[in-house]
């Protein structure tokens, strides 16, 4: 469950506008028309609130009602009697509770004595929420790579780097053997210069479509707790999808290889390692994750760098051999 935001514990009384319209009970129609027109309304007029002679909160009065009731009638007779108020003691939290349960597009806000201190409109809760989902997805985001955003934001550099480079020396790693294999096929890539312009594009797409299974895996284990069956319904629909991405993506590569080159074994080796890497991150991508909610790890935060490694690698294998057989 996601943390809540510090300021949701912050008082609504740092939130509210302090221009709400009072109306007296005991004004007519047209008199209260006569006093908004003398003194002005506030900014976002949703409702009039209606006090007593002293100051107190007695009713509501939505601007429909001001406008079509008829000019002699008192305020008292059209208002609506049952106020939902928000106490000055709340929280802003509270506050987009209120919103949520009772479906209002304001509120205002009393103290003790039921005195009108300001209010707070829908904007507030709106508000709140494109911001709390603005922070889970960078959040989501920092976790894809390796740690939480909170972990590092306000740390000294030293902090920092605990917790950052633990998570690089996995592509570290993954580089390292990468450049082995790549070495180990030195021959292959010899014979046809053509595999090593297409080498960091064919990592590329294995690295986006792993990722972007992966995302879809953690989204899936957020919301249920996963079973064999799950895993096995699961990487039968990844696959399929996976050879759809692969087979469009290893035509279209495949095709510029030629077109560029006119070398047909170097377009089929090009166009055959893509198909074999894209559909081998798919399943990567489902089943890294997977696996460390298991074994009782986070994967929001271990999967994306681990991911990332074993596709970079299964890349260049499936690349390489091809190459080695075709070239």
């Amino acid at each position: 469950m996601a943390k809540q935001p510090e300021h949701f514990k912050e008082p609504v009384l740092s939130v509210v506008r302090k221009d709400a319209t009072t109306l007296r009970h005991d004004l007519t129609i047209q008199q209260a028309l006569d006093v908004i027109r003398r003194e002005g309304a506030g900014e976002k007029i949703v409702y009039f609130y209606v006090v007593d002679e002293g100051a107190r909160l007695v009713g509501v009065l939505p601007t429909r009602r001001l406008l079509t009731a008829p000019l002699d009638q008192r305020i008292s007779d059209v208002m609506i009697r049952r106020v939902v108020a928000i106490p000055h003691t709340a929280s802003v939290l509270e506050a987009c509770e209120a919103f949520i349960m009772h479906r209002f597009l304001a509120f205002p806000v009393v103290d003790e004595q039921k005195r009108i201190l300001g209010v707070v409109d829908v904007n507030l809760l709106t508000e709140e929420a494109f911001d709390l989902a603005e922070r889970e997805q960078t959040d989501a985001l920092f976790e894809s790579i390796g740690f939480r955003i909170s972990q590092v934001r306000g740390a000294s550099p030293v902090r920092a780097f605990r917790f950052r480079f633990p998570w690089l020396l996995a592509t570290i790693g993954s580089g390292t053997i990468c450049a082995l294999l790549a070495g180990a096929y030195e021959l292959t890539l010899a014979k046809s210069l053509v595999l090593a312009f297409f080498l960091t594009l064919v990592l590329g797409l294995g690295e986006s479509v792993s990722m972007q299974s992966m995302t879809v895996a953690i989204q899936a284990l957020r919301a249920k707790q996963p079973t064999l069956r799950w895993y096995f319904e699961s990487l039968k629909r990844e696959l399929g999808t996976g050879i759809l991405l692969a087979t469009a993506c290893g035509v279209v590569v495949g095709a510029v290889a030629w077109i560029w080159q006119k070398h047909g074994a170097a377009a089929v080796t090009v166009g055959g390692g893509i198909w074999l890497s894209l559909c081998a991150a798919c399943c990567l991508g489902l089943s890294v994750p997977t696996l460390l909610h298991a074994l009782k790890l986070d994967p929001k935060i271990a999967a994306g760098p681990v991911t990332l490694a074993l596709a970079d690698i299964i890349t260049l294998l499936a690349y390489f051999g091809i190459a080695a057989r075709l070239l």
